[in-house]
């Protein structure tokens, strides 16, 4: 088939579009031309097509919409960007789906749309028992949150054949450098895991399974990526070489995260082929020879890191 991927070179765009030419199909890719997409890019050279632009140009849009039968929506201002500039996120991922939509209504025979939302629409309900459903009710919470159950509202009411999917946490593979913020979720958190693998697989096998259309699914990696927050960063930590932090290095504010009911997604989708051990010995194995110099400095580096967190300074 022919697919529009847009974010195509984002952390979960390159996994689909592994999966999605893996399974035979003629991939357009719509992104910004930076550099780093440009690298990107050639990586899939004479495999794909390129349509650079922006969302929020409907003739860019209208152009890379153009021939195609299935559009998967990933282009989309994350946190914390999507909170410091709220303006400019709406602009980008609201007004950009609204653009992306109108353009997909206007052929003769519509493309169907995949949007790739988030779990955290369903906002704090770590006081609930879980796993979520999804016909549990969403509750946005930030400027982010906010900007995908609009699109998820616009998604469902533009007439055209669509799923959601509302996707787990879905770390990059590799280091993408620490910050400070990882330490305003308290340890005791429920968090699910996301292979980007898996993830790219279910966007892939949704573009191709008839019984997605006009359905909500929830998309993480199963039963044995369903950790509390304390172990997830901890077993990271361990596997760059690094020993845990203490449970007071962490803050006690609410998080919007919980284990997810995927039961139905990975019937359809049959995608869970990666558990968050597999993702933390790729982590390991991506360090290379700098592994080495993280052990030897591991003490150091460690105390570099608590010396990083609000919450460890005040004790």
């Amino acid at each position: 088939m022919k697919v529009l991927v847009t974010g195509a070179f984002g952390n979960i765009g390159k996994k689909t579009l592994e999966s999605l030419l893996k399974q035979g199909h003629q991939v357009r890719c719509f992104d910004l031309e930076t550099k780093a997409n440009r690298r990107t890019a050639k990586r899939f050279r004479g495999q794909i097509e390129v349509a650079w632009g922006d969302m929020r140009c409907g003739k860019d849009v209208d152009a890379a919409v153009q021939g195609q039968e299935v559009v998967v929506h990933l282009a989309f201002i994350m946190p914390p960007a999507s909170e410091d500039r709220p303006q400019w996120a709406w602009d980008i991922n609201v007004g950009g789906t609204q653009n992306l939509l109108h353009s997909m209504r206007s052929p003769p025979s519509p493309p169907k749309i995949i949007f790739a939302s988030s779990f955290t629409v369903f906002g704090e309900t770590q006081h609930k028992p879980p796993p979520r459903t999804v016909s549990d009710p969403v509750q946005p919470i930030d400027n982010y949150t906010h900007h995908k159950v609009e699109c998820e509202r616009l998604v469902r009411e533009s007439g055209l054949d669509w799923a959601i999917l509302r996707l787990a946490v879905v770390p990059p593979l590799g280091l993408s450098g620490f910050t400070p913020k990882v330490f305003d979720i308290p340890p005791s958190t429920r968090v699910e895991f996301a292979h980007p693998q898996d993830v790219g697989l279910a966007l892939a096998n949704a573009v191709s399974c008839h019984e997605v259309w006009g359905k909500t699914l929830l998309i993480g990696s199963g039963a044995g990526s369903q950790l509390y927050y304390g172990d997830f960063i901890g077993r990271v930590m361990e596997a760059m070489g690094v020993r845990r932090l203490p449970d007071k290095a962490f803050g006690s504010a609410s998080a919007y995260t919980d284990w997810l009911d995927t039961s139905e997604s990975q019937r359809l989708l049959q995608y869970q082929q990666h558990s968050f051990e597999d993702f933390t010995q790729e982590v390991a194995a991506s360090l290379g020879y700098v592994k080495y110099l993280i052990r030897l400095f591991a003490p150091l580096i460690r105390w570099w890191m608590l010396s990083q967190s609000p919450y460890y300074r005040q004790t």
